[in-house]
């Protein structure tokens, strides 16, 4: 019973230290983003991608906005990583996906990338591509943000409150940070079922 006790303390304390600003004004960028007819393309990996797969899925269907997860794809993903590596398999997507200015990235990442460790070298690649291609950079990301935060435009952190729970708290409070994205009055256009 006591890992359970502290899991959910730690959670209790993650939700007292999020910036409600930071995902407010993601909320006010996205009906930017909406407004100007451009796409959220949702970087993701491990369990991030699948997170990115549902958040696709509600950013659609709830809030009208067009939104891919390059993952959603396993054909071009595995031909991309098998052909070409994985490094660079979200960069390739932005090419032939012509992502333009009206358009945004949203990374959901544990670390938010680091070149020094080589972790997650294809979302750091992916931020390279829509720099150059002037995508606005959103996420939602843990520990310090790593690369995503360097770069990024509107980033919300999910604090660490304890260093083995980084990831499942990283992770759950994504899913807890989309979902109250896509019922924000603002951007959510149709209602959910229940």
């Amino acid at each position: 019973m006591s890992h359970v006790v502290q899991y959910f303390s730690e959670a209790q304390k993650l939700i007292d230290m999020l910036d409600l600003n930071a995902i407010n004004n993601l909320a006010e960028e996205l009906c930017l983003l909406r407004d100007r007819n451009g796409r959220l393309f949702i970087l993701g990996v491990g369990g991030s991608a699948a997170n990115a797969s549902h958040a696709v899925n509600d950013f659609r269907k709830l809030c009208g906005i067009e939104t891919y997860a390059p993952t959603d794809n396993v054909s071009e993903l595995t031909a991309r990583t098998n052909d070409e590596g994985w490094e660079t398999v979200f960069s390739a997507w932005l090419k032939v996906s012509r992502a333009n200015e009206k358009d945004a990235i949203l990374v959901l990442s544990v670390g938010g990338g680091n070149a020094e460790r080589n972790v997650s070298p294809n979302i750091i690649n992916g931020l390279d591509e829509a720099k150059k291609r002037n995508l606005k950079i959103f996420g939602i990301v843990g520990r310090d943000g790593g690369y995503a935060k360097q770069v990024g435009d509107h980033i919300v952190l999910v604090p660490t409150v304890s260093a083995q729970h980084v990831t499942p708290h990283v992770e759950a409070f994504q899913g807890l940070i989309w979902h109250c994205l896509v019922s924000h009055p603002k951007l959510q256009l149709n209602s959910t079922k229940w």
